[in-house]
């Protein structure tokens, strides 16, 4: 088979010119972009380690999860992973989240459960809620990490059969 523009020589030689200054192109743009995103990516404090940064700015916050009404444990040790601790962290398995960095930062829930990798996207988000000290916040995941408060997630996986929670069968025992 002949492709197209491969028959004539002269046209061939164009073709491959135009291909090769493509792929040039192409491999130049892809280097430019992953430089400057290196060096834009090197003082975000949701994607570096902190172990060699003076980290004055340091808060805590306590989390409850529910997942389809069942509490849900929240692991020790997350934003530790192969020598390197990120800005938000946990120690301990009691829900208390820790965020540092090197100034004030508007850390949010939602970095939390993004840099613990918590499966967001298996949420039905109209269903689920965030209660922030009691009262329910209108900014969801995207309610500001504040040194002391205690943090009520409740979400709704996609799986939940809710008809079990209308039903007038006795519990499973």
């Amino acid at each position: 088979m002949n492709w197209p523009g491969m028959g004539d020589p002269a046209k061939r030689k164009k073709t491959l010119r135009f291909l090769a200054m493509t792929a040039i192109i192409a491999i130049s743009v892809g280097v430019a972009s992953s430089l400057i995103q290196g060096q834009l990516g090197q003082n975000d404090p949701l994607k570096v380690c902190i172990n060699d940064k003076d980290t004055p700015f340091v808060i805590s916050a306590t989390l409850e999860l529910y997942v389809d009404n069942n509490r849900a444990d929240i692991p020790a040790n997350i934003g530790f992973e192969d020598g390197c601790q990120k800005s938000l962290y946990t120690l301990t398995s009691d829900g208390t989240i820790y965020a540092e960095w090197s100034e004030e930062y508007p850390f949010e829930i939602g970095h939390f459960l993004w840099s613990w990798d918590f499966p967001i996207r298996d949420m039905v988000l109209e269903d689920s809620r965030m209660i922030v000290n009691g009262t329910e916040s209108p900014n969801f995941i995207n309610e500001l990490l504040v040194d002391g408060y205690h943090y009520r997630a409740e979400f709704t996986s996609k799986e939940y059969d809710d008809t079990k929670d209308a039903d007038f069968m006795p519990p499973d025992l």
